[in-house]
Parts: C-alpha cells; structure tokens; sequence
C-alpha cells in the first residue's frame, strides 16, 4: 500500500490557473474522492497524480519519495479512463491481459519479425492466463470473454476497464469519472463493485467525480474542489454535518443546506420572526444562518414559532417528500441572494397533505444549524477552533 502526499500542487495553462496550492496528506488503504463542478480542476490533479500532466509548481510524494520526474508506470499506478480506453480489436480477455503481456514483451518489440510471435506466446504464458482468469472471474466477465468491445454494453465495458487496472497489481488505482457515461442502475451496480475490490485489494484509491452521490457513498475522504482550489477536506460525514463554508453547504445535499440572514443581539438569535438562544461562542452581529430540509418541519395550522409562507413546489420521492415553500418577503431572509433560488426547502419522511399555494410555518431546529461569516462564507464554528 502506498501513502500519497501533494504539496503545494499548482498548475497553469498559459494565464489560466486550474489548481492553486493543493495540499493533501493521503493514508494507505484510503478512498479519497476529488470532488467538484466541470472545470473544477478535479481531472487535472488527477492526471498531476498520475504523471501524465507536469505541474507547475509542487511536489507529488508517494511513500515519502518524490516521483515527480517519474513516469507513469515507473509511479506503478493504474488509471481508469471515464472513455474506457480498451482495444477494439482485442477481446476481453486480450485487453484485460494487455498490461502483462506488454511488461513481458518490452525487451523483444525491437525485433523484427519476432515481435508479433512474442506477444502471442507472452500472451498464453500461464502466469498471463492464471492472472487474468482470476480478474475476469472476480469482476463477473467469464461469458463474455470472447467478446470484443464493440459487444459489450457500457457497464461491462466498464468492468474490463477495471479488471485491466486490477490484473497489474499496482500500488494505486487512480480512477477519472469511470461511471458517468453509465445509467443510473448501472452506476449503482458499479459504485458496489469498485468499492468492494477497494476492500479486498487494501490499496489507495484516488476517484474523481461531480456526483456527490458516488462521493458521500464511496470515499473514506472527499477533497471538493472550486476553481481550483480545495474547499474542504475531510469525511463525507464531517463534510455533510459540519461544512466548511457556504459553497460547501450548498453543493453537499439535495437539496442542499437552506441559508438564510439572520442576526445575534445579547445572546438571541433571530432569523425571519423566529429567536432562540444563540450559541454561547456566537458574537453580536449578522450571520448567515443554515440548516438542511431534513431538520425542518412544516405544518398548515400556524401555530408555534415558525417562518410563515406558500407552498410552492411538491415533490413526492415515495419514501420521503421534498416541499419547496415560498417564505413571506416580510420576512427578509435574503434567500434568493443566499441560495440562488427563492424557495426554501423541507425534507419530510412520508407523504403531504399540503397542496401547491397553501399557507404553511416552517419551523427550525437550531440544534442542527451552522453559522456562517456574512462576508467570507467561512464556517464560524471552524474560525473560532482555528483561534
């Protein structure tokens, strides 16, 4: 197993920063995923990591040895491409195969004439063959192990990519959006699969995605990257619970965290029309003030303490059903400044009798709230550990 360390990562394309001044210290055995929107610079650390982009600046250390003149088989990594990348002109079997047998042919494709014969005999060597009955077996492709690429659905494509990456026993799978061509069972089906040979092969895996699901389900650590640079790095739980700043909260969750302007004056918090005691550490002033739909309730009968408004989205998901509400623009929440999008939502664990434009009372359990710095975003829980 090998320990990945990234140090001070930048990287630029002409004026253009993608990466600014990454830094992460990854253990061996982890799941880290890169985490972010297209653009994000998630794919280029990826490929930083894997010694097929020179950064501009910084270090990649595995096992405390700079690699960063290395190449990438000399890294000893496998990279799992989004597009597959297997040979159409070779079976199953062959391509899962290929790595093998090119480590063995090395020394003879200088050779003429005898370069295709060495790749045949290489090919059926028994070591070859054992190795790549074991991968095909373990990854369900034995029926279809004559088949070549242009038989196989996306899914099954997917997996001989895997069992290619799997058949060379690297010290790290390096894996860049290997399910986003997939559909949604197939993705479900195949976020199993990865991670059950994470566990059976112990080795350190890096996975970049924009799909929070495969990040929250798959990763032991998630890194989420915005423009380059790292917004926070921790487990998916600690991201979820306790995110590090506004971006964070709103791109984790769906739907994401609701933020909403609220003030503290001698110890009482008040958003919209409702106040509760503030957290002992919270200073006088404005905050931002949030809270995900699962910890909010809605009723229809006004009464208690709660954010008067109209229902205006329902959307029922059978287990659970998501209400979009319209809060009264009394109530100067700045929602639509804070959420880019004017609705606030409530997550409730079973079928509404609301209708689209009832009145409703949302009401909050500041239990469960983060408060966020007005003007940088920063989660102040956090800033006040730093202090």
């Amino acid at each position: 197993m090998t320990t990945l360390s990234l140090r001070n990562i930048s990287k630029k394309f002409g004026d253009t920063e993608v990466i600014n001044d990454f830094n992460a210290d990854i253990d061996a055995g982890e799941f880290l995923v890169l985490l972010g929107a297209s653009g994000s610079g998630k794919s280029t650390l990826l490929r930083i990591i894997a010694g097929l982009t020179e950064a501009t600046s910084g270090d990649v250390v595995f096992d405390n040895l700079r690699v960063n003149r290395q190449s990438p088989r000399e890294r000893d990594i496998a990279f799992v491409f989004q597009s597959y990348a297997l040979y159409p002109h070779l079976n199953v079997k062959e391509n899962i195969g290929f790595p093998l047998v090119l480590d063995k042919f090395k020394a003879w494709h200088h050779i003429p004439g005898i370069n295709m014969l060495a790749r045949r005999i290489f090919a059926k060597s028994r070591d070859v063959v054992e190795k790549v009955d074991s991968v095909a077996t373990m990854l369900g492709l034995d029926d279809y192990a004559k088949r070549k690429p242009g038989g196989l659905s996306g899914g099954q494509r997917q997996r001989v990519a895997l069992a290619r990456a799997l058949v060379r026993d690297p010290s790290m799978f390096l894996l860049d959006e290997p399910l986003s061509n997939l559909d949604a069972k197939l993705r479900t089906e195949l976020r199993t699969e990865i991670v059950r040979l994470h566990e059976l092969t112990g080795k350190t895996f890096v996975y970049v995605t924009h799909d929070q699901v495969e990040a929250m389900t798959m990763a032991t650590q998630v890194a989420i990257l915005h423009n380059g640079v790292v917004q926070q790095h921790a487990t998916p739980q600690e991201i979820f619970e306790h995110p590090a700043n506004t971006y964070v909260a709103r791109f984790i969750g769906s739907p994401p965290m609701n933020l909403m302007k609220a003030t503290v004056t001698d110890g009482m918090l008040r958003v919209g029309k409702v106040q509760f005691a503030a957290p002992a550490w919270l200073a006088d002033g404005k905050v931002t003030f949030g809270l995900r739909p699962e910890h909010m309730t809605i009723s229809s009968d006004g009464v208690g303490p709660g954010l008067p408004g109209k229902v205006r989205r329902i959307e029922d998901l059978g287990a659970d059903t998501l209400i979009g509400v319209l809060p009264d623009p009394d109530l100067d929440l700045d929602a639509w400044d804070l959420n880019q999008d004017e609705l606030i939502w409530v997550r409730q664990d079973h079928q509404t009798r609301l209708m689209m434009g009832d009145s409703c009372l949302v009401s909050l359990n500041p239990d469960f709230a983060s408060y966020f710095d007005k003007e940088t975003g920063h989660n102040l829980a956090m800033v006040k550990e730093l202090v």
